[in-house]
């Protein structure tokens, strides 16, 4: 009796960011094994994991699965499988800009597409470095011309819930050299300054950067802030 008790204790039932992360993950997989294997035998079992995937994924964000919803994300990620080396799948980069000004305020951007908060942030580009993607975003969202002070934060962004694409972000602190606040008439519906106390909502992730942030943009000696290993890995929860 003890021993189920226990049992019942550790398996919580898993919250919709865990199932959309093990979806994810067993995606990645088939779609990696099927970017290598030549067996069909191993083919067919990689594509049924791709439907294991896709049900979890619809169930997580929609409730039960529907078949054509399932059936449509399977076909999407049939489409991205690559041959070899470029079929391996891993998570996409993006970055962010933690910008503020001389009155202990951050640069925050207003996403056109979801009405949700955040700093500066983009897809890291081919053909440019991170940082000169960073100052490249932050001009084109915002108006604003900044240059790159150091990097603060790497950050899985499924694990923060600030992205339903696997994703790391790396996020650099940045000064402000010139330029005038103007959103990207396609991207941003709104941008501003905020202080801590009067940040808008909603704000993605800021219980996980938000203090770090803020103690950067205060010149404290911060240390680069990195996403904590789980343990066990699948189950357990973060401490950061």
């Amino acid at each position: 009796m003890w021993a189920a008790a226990s049992v019942w204790q550790v398996i919580d039932t898993p919250s919709a960011k865990q199932l959309l992360r093990w979806s994810e993950a067993l995606a990645g997989i088939a779609r990696t094994g099927l970017g290598f294997t030549e067996s069909l035998y191993e083919q067919e079992r990689y594509e049924e994991i791709l439907r294991v995937a896709a049900d979890i994924r619809v169930t997580a964000e929609e409730g039960p699965g529907d078949a054509e919803d399932v059936d449509g994300l399977v076909e999407e990620w049939m489409r991205s499988v690559g041959k070899g080396v470029p079929g391996y799948v891993t998570p996409k980069v993006a970055v962010g800009a933690a910008v503020g000004n001389d009155r202990g305020e951050i640069l925050l951007v207003q996403r056109a597409d979801s009405g949700i908060w955040l700093y500066p942030t983009g897809w890291a580009d081919i053909g440019y470095s991170a940082p000169e993607v960073v100052v490249k975003e932050v001009k084109e969202e915002t108006g604003i011309d900044v240059e790159i002070v150091r990097l603060i934060a790497v950050l899985d962004g499924l694990r923060i819930g600030v992205s339903r694409i696997p994703l790391y972000s790396l996020v650099f602190q940045c000064r402000v050299l010139g330029g005038e606040l103007s959103p990207h008439p396609l991207e941003c519906s709104e941008v501003g300054w905020f202080p801590l106390d009067s940040l808008p909502v909603p704000l993605a992730g800021a219980e996980r950067w938000g203090r770090h942030v803020f103690a950067a943009l205060r010149g404290e000696p911060i240390e680069v802030l990195y996403d904590s290993v789980r343990s066990p890995v699948w189950r357990g929860e973060p401490e950061r």
